[in-house]
């Protein structure tokens, strides 16, 4: 018998043993939720845990009494506590359900819980108390909706949905029907809780959408792909900027939606349109005036003056807003767009105003700021010639950027600077050199290049056609350019179509000097399959063909296909390369030696195929590896981002590269999603704060 007893202790955890009577009873942890509505249909989603703890902060001390106001999501939601309402802040939204939550029930389409009313739980928590504490269980409770809820024990508690019953006498709530699962507390449920944004912001970024009201693929709106944007940002500071977090260096970074389409299509037009829109392929026809037309409305005075004055306006009023909302903000602001939202923000850009003093400092060339001073110019560029371990010599000889274009080569010897960082330096000045003399080409334009966008068909562009370039405002919808409240640090576009309407405009070049008035930073981002991004620097630099930066990929390598893809390439080449000078040697013997010495030509022949195939691994597989090595400091492509490359593409997907057609619309809609270009976002945007990556990426700038 001493052998039958161990299997006893399995049935105790399938029926729970219930509590003593006067057993100790806890109280429920309440955690909040919001209802979130999509397509009449209703999940309720929770709050981070520090904004739960927040809320109940301030409902435990009776702020619900008041009209309380507590801030959540990052301050970008105000929770009013008295009517349980969930409000935007920075753009327009319906009002959602709050809820201060402790039971909940099993839910019939999803299997997600659904939590009760905050009155109906509290009676549940009652119930549950005294079942506790008398040790009385199998207790009924009838809810709201006339439902049986039966308390069987701690472990064991179910709600019964009613069925449909023929007979109209009976009203009483029943245990018919499937019963459903109820739990106590949030700790009890399957449901993944935030554990919250950090409240510190160091930079602030608008992002403005392109045509139409959806943004991507699955027709979501700017909020909801901005809020993905945003998430993917801090899963990607956490996993590349650790050091900098435990350092307390790095908070996070906000993304603003920037909303222009309600505006535009709130003018009247989409009625005028109606009227001559036929009747045929409805939908079709209604999706074209509601996305495509958006490219017509910009190129027309009347309607391009509503979207710039509504994207100027809207981030200034954001702008403002934020900084009221954080007061102790001290970063700095950027801005993105996507498609034609990128288009929007550049004539915008294009046409700000700078001061004088920056103006003057712009024309020297360089990216920093004029109250830097000479000697953080030259650490600046020493930075991006990467050799920042001299930054010291140049401090102790006190060299600003005028004495540092005036060394030459035996003036860095006698600094003690090697022979490889001299030609470094000496490159680099030789080719600011270049760009001035260019410059001097095409007089009068740098400086005033900007500013020729206020007025596109004037004198302003009559000195730009007796020169090699034109004005970048050549072609601009005549309409009155807001100016912004703020200087951008960064400008980002996604997937966008500048060039090809820099081209359409006929702006053929653009001049190597000219950078934005306001804005010294410039990326140009692109999937490779987007059929409406265009590039920006073969229109700087026409007669040279270089490739876009290849953007790493997140996890620090290419992705494998393109590595394979760029191995049998290499190795095609190679093959080709040995199979040419075999046969070439064996022509050569085959020709020149004579029959009786056929053996010692072959033997020569050998020997010569050998010295080949040896000297070859030493000169061709090195040469593609050297070629890019030089060819990335010898492109020079302009001011308009401070020296740097503008292009970057991303790597396709393995799935994306089997059909480039097919992916073509993806390609166009996937920036939302993409962790390879949140990162280099918050790689720039951290850059300029002088904080790094912890790795930095292979192949990264």
């Amino acid at each position: 018998m001493a052998a039958q007893e161990p299997p006893r202790p399995p049935p105790a955890p399938a029926e729970p043993p219930e509590p003593e009577p006067g057993g100790r009873y806890e109280a429920v942890v309440p955690h909040w939720f919001h209802c979130k509505v999509t397509d009449t249909r209703e999940r309720w989603v929770p709050f981070s845990a520090q904004d739960s703890e927040r809320l109940e902060e301030a409902h435990g001390a009776g702020k619900d009494r008041d009209d309380v106001v507590v801030p959540t999501s990052g301050g970008r939601y105000d929770v009013h506590l008295r009517t349980r309402q969930r409000v935007a802040v920075y753009w327009e939204e319906e009002a959602s359900e709050v809820r201060r939550c402790t039971w909940f029930y099993k839910g019939d389409k999803d299997n997600k819980f659904i939590p009760y009313s905050e009155s109906f739980s509290e009676e549940l928590e009652e119930a549950y108390m005294i079942a506790v504490t008398l040790d009385e269980w199998k207790k009924k409770l009838e809810s709201p909706n006339r439902e049986v809820i039966i308390l069987h024990n701690p472990k064991l508690m179910v709600h019964y949905h009613p069925v449909a019953s023929s007979d109209d006498w009976v009203s009483t709530p029943t245990e018919q029907g499937r019963p459903r699962t109820v739990k106590r507390g949030v700790e009890s449920i399957a449901v993944e809780i935030p554990s919250g944004e950090p409240l510190q912001i160091d930079h602030l970024v608008f992002v403005v959408h392109g045509i139409g009201p959806a943004c991507d693929i699955r027709f979501r709106s700017i909020v909801q792909c901005v809020n993905d944007f945003r998430n993917v940002s801090l899963s990607m500071l956490q996993a590349h900027f650790k050091k900098a977090q435990e350092q307390q260096q790095v908070g996070r970074v906000e993304f603003l939606p920037v909303n222009w389409h309600s505006s535009l299509h709130s003018t009247g037009v989409d009625v005028d349109l109606e009227r001559i829109t036929l009747p045929s392929i409805n939908r079709l026809r209604h999706f074209i005036n509601d996305t495509i037309l958006d490219v017509f409305f910009y190129n027309s005075s009347t309607y391009c003056q509503t979207i710039v004055d509504t994207v100027a306006s809207e981030m200034n009023r954001l702008h403002q807003l934020f900084l009221q909302r954080n007061p102790q903000f001290k970063g700095g602001v950027s801005i993105a767009g996507h498609s034609l939202g990128s288009l929007i923000l550049f004539d915008l850009l294009t046409n700000q105003k700078a001061d004088p003093e920056e103006d003057k400092h712009c024309a020297q060339g360089s990216r920093t700021t004029s109250s830097t001073g000479g000697i953080e110019e030259v650490k600046e560029i020493l930075r991006k010639l990467e050799l920042s371990e001299y930054c010291d010599v140049f401090e102790k000889e006190k060299m600003d950027r005028q004495a540092l274009f005036l060394c030459t080569e035996t003036n860095l010897k006698e600094m003690g600077i090697p022979l490889g960082p001299r030609m470094k330096i000496l490159h680099y000045l030789s080719s600011k050199t270049e760009m001035k003399d260019q410059s001097s080409a095409a007089p009068g334009h740098s400086k005033r290049g900007a500013e020729a966008g206020g007025s596109q068909h004037g004198d302003s562009t009559e000195d730009g056609r007796n020169c090699q370039y034109r004005d970048i405002g050549l072609g601009q919808v005549s309409a009155n350019y807001p100016q912004l409240n703020y200087k951008p640090t960064i400008f980002f576009a996604f997937g966008s179509p500048i060039g090809m309407f820099l081209t359409v405009r006929g702006v053929k070049r653009i001049d190597p000097n000219y950078s934005l008035p306001t804005c010294k930073g410039f990326f140009n981002i692109f999937h490779p399959f987007d059929p409406v991004a265009y590039r920006i620097e073969p229109m700087i630099v026409p007669d040279l063909e270089f490739e876009p930066m290849l953007l790493p990929h997140h996890k620090g390598r290419k992705r494998m296909h393109l590595e394979l893809k760029e191995g049998l390439t290499r190795m095609s080449v190679d093959l080709k390369n040995n199979l040419l000078g075999s046969l070439r040697v064996a022509w050569q013997s085959f020709t020149r030696a004579p029959v009786p010495a056929l053996e010692a030509g072959s033997t020569e022949a050998e020997a010569e195929a050998e010295a080949g195939t040896e000297k070859q691994p030493d000169t061709k597989p090195e040469e593609p590896p050297t070629a890019v090595k030089e060819e990335t400091p010898l492109i020079n492509v302009g001011r308009l981002n401070g020296g740097n490359r503008i292009d970057y593409v991303l790597q396709e997907k393995p799935i994306e590269s089997f059909n480039e057609y097919l992916f073509a619309l993806q390609g166009h809609l996937c920036y939302w999603e993409s962790e390879d270009t949140v990162l280099l976002v918050l790689k720039e945007i951290y850059q300029t704060q002088g904080i790094t990556l912890d790795q930095p990426l292979p192949g990264s700038q």
